[in-house]
């Protein structure tokens, strides 16, 4: 195996993405509709609007996957106390099967975590906090230049 920081760093990244596709299609799910369950448990409710915002989808495949996910149990509609002409997307609660998905790829990393001292965990976590914003910024641009061309 490569020691270059750049070939390691791009394994880990590979190896995230194929245990995240993994455990969507062990849990039934396809991509997507993981990434916005995810999404749903780190934000919160959100619009149905900011849904398709945070997923990059279209309004109707935003709708689809609402229906798909509402379907399977994984989130419900209620309507936006400010404006009842919004619905407000909220987890259902994390159903059990997802947890078992899960639980093999949380007892690894927990076994990886032990590894480490207090100061390197926070190293860590400071740099997945600014790795993930970091990201986001790129993500974000790189959509606003695909819709721009």
């Amino acid at each position: 195996m490569s020691t270059d920081p750049s070939a390691i760093f791009r394994r880990y990244l590979g190896a995230m993405v194929l245990n995240s596709l993994a455990a969507a299609e062990a849990a039934g799910l396809n991509a997507t509709d993981y990434y916005a369950l995810n999404l749903l448990d780190l934000t919160g409710p959100l619009t149905s609007g900011e849904l398709a915002v945070q997923t990059g989808l279209t309004t109707g495949a935003t709708t689809r996957l609402i229906d798909r996910l509402e379907k399977g149990g994984y989130v419900r509609r209620v309507p936006d106390p400010a404006d009842r002409r919004k619905v407000i997307v909220e987890s259902a609660g994390n159903p059990e099967g997802l947890d078992e998905v899960l639980a093999g790829t949380r007892d690894r990393l927990a076994k990886v975590f032990q590894g480490y001292s207090e100061a390197e965990l926070a190293t860590l976590f400071d740099y997945f906090e600014r790795a993930a914003t970091a990201y986001r910024t790129a993500t974000d641009e790189l959509v606003a230049a695909a819709r721009n061309t």
